[in-house]
């Protein structure tokens, strides 16, 4: 059984699938950068305010528009092959279908027959699952690199993926080492958790009286839940920078930086003189930036 920091986590990236919009789109407006970054018709609709239309997720899903990544994602995160559909790979549907059904009938009918492999089963429909989105992302055209979208998807189906993706690998570590961290102390805690739990609720009082035990218990129940939200920030993180440095990818900044210094004559009022009698100029530094 999944602990409730477990379960949390679950839904936390089952929302992230469903509903990425919220976390990514929202964020970045065409109307941010006065710069284009991309001419493409379906990349610019990933600038848009719309969150989801079933009305382009059907158009793209029948061929009649071009629509944007972000759209045949989230429809295909519920209606699970449209992205192959979008990218006229039939083929790959009943391998997919089949796959799933496999995995889940096999399970459920495992489970009603008392046999503990049925978790297998279900982990395998899983996979199929996310195989089938991993496939979609990869295959949707057009393939202009870099696409804030595929960048953002690839994130989401495999941590540091979309910073392979965007060239910048040196920075797996940092999001691996933030949530194998988290992983790392959230395995540790919650061993400790399961043995003061399972004394606290045997009432064992042999070598501990029973409220430390619920304090043993409490407090590495606590850690436990930190681990997870340190797994679950390192995985939104390197989801969000995929994202940013995707967009900026192509952010233009010029080579021609220089600063200028130099001394200066101020003078006070509206006077472009000396004036014997009148009020004495400052003198000081003049910097320059030229961009």
């Amino acid at each position: 059984m999944l602990s409730r920091s477990s379960k949390y986590l679950v839904l936390f990236v089952s929302a992230l699938f469903l509903a990425p919009a919220l976390t990514c789109r929202a964020q970045f407006r065409e109307e941010a950068f006065s710069q284009s970054f991309n001419d493409d018709t379906a990349e610019q609709a990933d600038s848009t305010d719309k969150i989801f239309s079933v009305k382009d997720y059907w158009r793209g899903l029948t061929h009649k528009q071009e629509t944007d990544l972000f759209t045949m994602f989230e429809g295909s995160a519920i209606l699970v092959g449209g992205l192959q559909i979008y990218n006229k790979d039939y083929w790959k549907l009943p391998v997919v279908y089949g796959g799933i059904a496999a995995g889940v009938g096999g399970g459920l009918y495992l489970k009603n027959q008392g046999d503990p492999n049925y978790k297998y089963w279900l982990a395998g429909a899983g996979l199929v699952y996310w195989a089938a989105l991993m496939d979609g992302v990869i295959s949707y055209k057009p393939d202009d690199y870099p696409s804030p979208a595929k960048a953002t998807f690839y994130s989401m189906l495999v941590p540091g993926l979309g910073q392979i993706y965007n060239h910048e690998v040196w920075k797996l570590p940092v999001y691996w080492g933030i949530m194998l961290g988290g992983l790392n102390y959230h395995i540790l805690y919650k061993r400790n958790y399961e043995r003061f739990r399972k004394i606290y609720n045997a009432e064992d009082t042999t070598y501990l009286p029973l409220e430390t035990s619920k304090y043993y218990k409490n407090i590495y129940r606590r850690y436990r839940d930190y681990g997870t939200l340190v797994i679950a920030l390192g995985y939104v993180l390197q989801i969000i920078d995929a994202n940013v440095f995707a967009y900026m990818h192509n952010f233009e900044v010029t080579e021609d930086l220089a600063i200028d210094v130099s001394p200066t004559v101020i003078c006070p009022g509206d006077n472009y003189a000396f004036t014997p009698g009148g009020p004495s100029p400052a003198f000081g530094m003049s910097i320059g930036f030229r961009f």
